[in-house]
């Protein structure tokens, strides 16, 4: 198991200073002279007074304060040779030294060493020292960790990136696809760069924008190309970055954001989902969140206070404009908003040439065939597209990306990864029945959206898939197209029922119905086609707010309720009713479709229409109608 390095240090420093103390102590009490304290023979003081009183003894050291004694004397049994001898003195000898002076006996003193005092000094400071050191060092380190102890001085600092030429790599020409927000903005970068042409017909400089649209449609960055044009100082944080735990933290931060972006004036500061503090106020149960709405109350006075300021230009982006509070909104705060949406064929065609101008693609490639299979497709998604099929072509080693990489690209970002094909079996043949179900509603019906392609091929949760394509963007949707997109998903649950009997229809059809009620209920309660009239029952919201939705009452009695209820129920049996019809009258041609389906596993749009116009006696495709 790996230890911490603060886990080390505290085990570590106790032990230095205890073995630190050990070592002093048994240094303290060494004597000086190493060399002569030795002797290997130790003698009792009663014979080392026989030995002085018979004139044996030449020379005494006396050390540790007159406790031990090292003697030289000559042993007659050894020729008179002198010998080294060690010697422990009693505490209360004082005769010793009057005997040594009157047999002039040379003697000498050894004292203790005098620098005890020093390592004792040393020894009691050894252990704050190392300790302050060590607590040195651990602010060190935490100091670099954000909201460290070692930053609790700088909670209220504003955590802002700042550049003062914001070198981002993105300028309008690398945004394509949402032409409309880049006019809107590109007024905002020559109002920074020439001011002067606005301030003359009395125009002022506008105080926000805020970019609104669905994730991935490029908010951000329409906020690097600004940046990058403008050619001024940049800030850039995020709305969550305001908020800690700490009251009054987030407060404070804003102060600091808008006192440096005054000294830098004229400056921009972008705020990326801003919806993280700019919520509405007193939305909160039980009190709500005070520090969040502090926060909101002081960026409410910078933008446009008692003070106010100039040469500010605020850009926020958010996906839940409807959760913003009203007074961020107004003129004066945030001036314009700028809708930042999905791209039509044409923007999406325009992505794609921006994100293919580092990709290898085979000259067949036709963007524009590519940007009409790809109906609500966002900027990310298709440069997420792209990049699928770049790493599809390099994990089938092509040199170069093919139409067959980018349908299969597309198939995997829009269903999932492709599953192991089933084996022949009755399984695999009632889900045979069931797509091509699907597919024959979407070719007879005139209202419906075209095939692309029939597959078998599983992707996801799903065993075979029926894509369709439709032949244009579709901002406005006619109640006929609505119930033929109805009556096509019902197809394969009327495949199963005709072909199989109603025993045997299976759970496949569980994502259809979810849909088709879904449909059917926006059919009557929010867009006015049905026995009920042209009206709204419904909130457009399809998001719940918790403080503005928690305690909405119902807009419908339970009179209307139940009559809703029918009239669901009505739309849905009617165009049961008639995918049943299709389904019997073209039997022949759905066996030879399920047949060439088993068979090739995907047919392709094309060839499946030549195969229906074949056995379909009326040349004009069938419109459904419903009550």
């Amino acid at each position: 198991m790996k230890l911490s390095w603060r886990v080390l240090l505290l085990w570590t420093l106790p032990a230095l200073v205890i073995g630190f103390f050990f070592w002093q102590g048994a240094f303290a009490t060494a004597p000086t002279d190493m060399s002569k304290n030795t002797a290997s023979t130790r003698m009792t003081y009663g014979r080392f007074l026989d030995y002085l009183d018979s004139g044996r003894v030449t020379s005494v050291d006396l050390y540790e304060g007159g406790r031990t004694a090292i003697v030289e004397a000559v042993d007659p049994e050894l020729d008179n040779r002198i010998q080294r001898l060690r010697v422990d003195l009693p505490y209360n000898a004082p005769e010793l030294i009057s005997k040594l002076r009157g047999a002039n006996i040379s003697f000498d003193s050894h004292p203790l060493r005098n620098d005890g005092a020093i390592w004792g000094l040393l020894g009691n400071l050894i252990f704050p020292i190392l300790l302050i050191g060590g607590l040195f060092f651990l602010f060190r380190r935490s100091s670099n960790i954000p909201g460290g102890p070692g930053q609790a001085m700088n909670f209220g600092k504003s955590r802002a990136r700042f550049q003062m030429e914001a070198k981002t790599g993105v300028k309008f020409d690398d945004v394509a696809g949402i032409e409309e927000a880049k006019e809107e903005l590109q007024e905002v970068v020559t109002f920074l760069k020439q001011p002067e042409r606005f301030t003359a017909v009395g125009a002022r400089i506008p105080k926000g924008a805020l970019l609104v649209g669905p994730p991935g449609t490029g908010k951000t960055l329409l906020a690097k190309a600004i940046a990058g044009e403008a050619g001024v100082p940049f800030f850039s944080i995020s709305g969550s970055e305001f908020v800690e735990m700490f009251v009054g933290v987030g407060a404070s931060r804003v102060r600091d954001l808008f006192k440096k972006a005054k000294d830098n004036a004229p400056c921009l500061i972008f705020i990326d989902e801003i919806d993280a503090v700019g919520r509405q106020r007193g939305a909160g149960t039980g009190g709500g969140n005070d520090e969040r709405e502090q926060t909101l109350n002081q960026l409410l006075t910078e933008m446009d206070g008692f003070e106010g300021n100039t040469g500010i230009i605020i850009i926020a982006a958010t996906n839940r404009p409807d959760v913003l509070d009203s007074a961020l909104l107004r003129p004066g705060r945030f001036d314009r908003q700028v809708i930042v949406d999905a791209p039509d064929v044409k923007g999406r065609q325009e992505i794609l040439q921006v994100h293919a101008r580092n990709k290898k693609l085979d000259p067949r490639v036709s963007l524009d065939a590519v940007a009409r299979r790809t109906p609500g497709f966002t900027g990310a998604d298709l440069a997420n597209l792209l990049n699928e099929a770049a790493i599809l072509t390099a994990r089938r080693r092509k040199e170069a990306i093919t139409l067959l990489e980018i349908d299969d690209a597309i198939d995997r970002v829009v269903a999932g990864m492709e599953g192991t094909p089933l084996v022949d079996s009755k399984s695999k043949r009632l889900i045979a029945y069931h797509e091509i179900g699907h597919a024959l509603i979407g070719t007879v019906l005139k209202d419906h959206d075209p095939v692309q392609k029939v597959t078998l091929i599983p992707r996801g949760q799903a065993q075979g898939l029926t894509w369709f394509t439709p032949s244009e963007d579709q901002g406005l949707i006619s109640r006929a197209q609505l119930l033929a997109r109805i009556t096509g998903a019902l197809g394969g649950r009327a495949a199963e029922d005709i072909i199989f009997g109603a025993a045997e229809i299976t759970t496949g059809a569980g994502g259809d119905l979810q849909q088709i009620s879904a449909m059917a209920r926006q059919m009557v309660t929010r867009f006015g086609m049905s026995d009920l009239g042209p009206l709204s029952l419904e909130s457009q919201s399809g998001e719940v707010f918790l403080g503005r939705d928690w305690m909405s009452r119902s807009e419908y009695s339970e009179a209307i309720a139940s009559r809703i209820d029918a009239q669901v129920r009505a739309i849905v049996e009617e165009c049961y009713k008639n995918a049943k019809n299709i389904m019997r009258e073209n039997r022949v041609v759905i066996d030879r479709l399920v047949d060439l389906l088993i068979e090739k596993e995907t047919i392709d749009g094309e060839e499946f229409r030549q195969i229906v116009a074949e056995y379909t006696d009326v040349p004009e495709k069938q419109s459904v109608t419903a009550m």
